[in-house]
């Protein structure tokens, strides 16, 4: 439980310092002059658009909190035969984190005005997603294929829900994704799917801690974490 306690204090730390970085506790009423004189207060819609996405992925990282909690909390269970992690989850992470690291690089040529080197960014992101996505369901068919099946075990049954939690949400990320790839090769200004770049990329990004989360979760890496933070509650 402890352990939960100190994940949800992280993820709610990092959404108060996201927050303050876009100027949401300042005081306008305060501040003199016309609102458009102020560099601070144009750029609205980006602001509306990064707040709105912050809460969506607040609701996100709760629901991953409580599943987590869940799994934790069910380990210790008489019932409870880990499930192998197939290599294949390896490969999986890294095309991953370099989706994420396409879509870094996409953000930076977004901002720098150079479509074609954008273009190739957002490909290269969309096609290591989709990789990611079919190599999950390749993992799921080979743990099938080994007789792990849904309902034999609790340990299968939170794999398969947790990762397909996570597979649906880079489905719709993808989604998204793929509009922007398109509105960036028939757009002439790059000013106009620039935010949609930066929105993808912060989505893309807390996407990925969540899977590195759930990996060293599966892969047994978490309980050591969790012992210490029991012995140190108690």
């Amino acid at each position: 439980m402890s352990a939960i306690l100190i994940f949800m204090a992280g993820i709610f730390g990092i959404i108060i310092w996201w927050m303050t970085g876009q100027r949401l506790t300042s005081k306008p009423w305060l501040e003199t002059g016309l609102a458009g004189d102020a560099p601070e207060m144009r750029g609205s819609r980006a602001t509306a658009a990064k707040v709105g996405l912050g809460i969506f992925l607040a609701v996100v990282g709760a629901l991953f909190t409580l599943l987590i909690s869940a799994y934790l909390s069910r380990l210790s269970g008489t019932d409870w035969w880990s499930i192998p992690i197939p290599r294949l989850l390896w490969v999986n992470t890294a095309a991953l984190v370099a989706s994420g690291a396409a879509l870094q690089w996409a953000k930076m040529e977004a901002h720098l005005d150079r479509s074609e080197m954008l273009n190739t960014a957002l490909a290269v992101a969309f096609v290591l997603a989709v990789l990611f996505l079919a190599g999950q369901v390749l993992a799921w068919r080979q743990l099938v294929a080994a007789g792990y099946l849904l309902a034999d075990n609790p340990s299968n049954s939170f794999f398969y829900m947790i990762t397909g939690l996570h597979g649906l949400h880079i489905l719709g990320g993808l989604f998204v994704l793929g509009r922007t790839t398109i509105r960036a090769r028939t757009s002439p200004a790059l000013a106009k799917i620039r935010l949609s770049v930066e929105l993808c990329a912060i989505y893309w990004h807390f996407m990925l801690v969540v899977w590195l989360v759930l990996f060293a979760l599966f892969a047994g890496w978490a309980n050591s974490f969790v012992d210490l933070c029991r012995q140190l509650v108690t």
